[in-house]
């Protein structure tokens, strides 16, 4: 989900509040999603709860319908992703396994503004390999998250990803970044999750961005499958995924999308 529209813009508090209340309905669809998920759960089940979710709060999903750019529109309100996919996997009847690792992307809409997030679980009994790289990739989210605040750039948060990353022994993907959102679910700025600190687009307060770092246990190179979204690793390594929307603040960043007292 690749298209950008519109610019950098600074959010007023009315357009800020709307992001917030986007920002609980994707934690409550998250939260939802992850209790349900178990061996034999097929990921269009799941997809069902996080529509049932967001519709019920008065939001709209994000993803349902979403072109972007190419001829075949998103028919699922999550992003469901299996182990060596990264992320864009379509929901349908496929069964989760015991031993798979799960990572969802889910997005709502309230009044025109956007909240999106992304976990990767693991279902039933796991790896301790697949483990480390679901925690890696979580903290590499947060070593970002800490970077962007007011005056900061955004090569200082992809840095932060970058460099934890690579010492844990992961790979970053490239070809699928971060950005800005609000009334487009996809805007300027890109947020690379790679980089050099003190490059690239000034932090303001007031803008709001969506950091999502994907961490392969192989090479970050990726290949996108003949269904039009799927992404997966080049080598069908185990790939993980994180996502939050964060809105700047004089205090530093406001996540939006994991209220306290939720986990993921």
């Amino acid at each position: 989900m690749r298209r950008r529209t519109g610019g950098i813009t600074i959010k007023s508090e009315r357009e800020l509040a709307l992001m917030r209340q986007a920002g609980k309905i994707v934690a409550e669809a998250k939260f939802h999603v992850m209790e349900a998920v178990k061996p034999g759960v097929t990921t269009g089940e799941l997809d069902s709860i996080a529509e049932d979710v967001i519709r019920k709060m008065g939001a709209v999903p994000s993803f349902k319908g979403y072109a972007a750019g190419g001829p075949i529109p998103f028919t699922g309100t999550i992003c469901a992703s299996i182990n060596e996919e990264i992320v864009h996997g379509i929901p349908g009847s496929r069964k989760l396994n015991d031993g798979d690792i799960f990572s969802v992307d889910v997005g709502a809409i309230v009044k025109g503004f956007h909240g999106d997030s992304a976990f990767t679980v693991g279902v039933g009994d796991i790896s301790d390999e697949a483990q480390r790289l679901i925690d890696a990739t979580r903290k590499s989210l947060n070593f970002g998250i800490e970077q962007a605040n007011s005056g900061a750039r955004i090569g200082d948060i992809g840095n932060a990803v970058q460099q934890y990353a690579e010492s844990q022994g992961y790979s970053v993907v490239r070809k699928y970044v971060g950005h800005g959102i609000g009334r487009a679910l996809h805007e300027d700025p890109q947020v690379p999750n790679y980089g050099r600190p003190g490059r690239g687009v000034l932090i303001k307060k007031g803008m709001t961005l969506a950091i999502e770092p994907m961490l392969n246990i192989g090479t970050h190179e990726t290949v996108q499958l003949d269904d039009g979204w799927t992404v997966v690793t080049a080598d069908s390594e185990l790939s993980a995924h994180f996502e939050d929307t964060i809105a700047i603040t004089a205090d530093g960043a406001e996540i939006l999308t994991t209220p306290d007292g939720y986990y993921f």
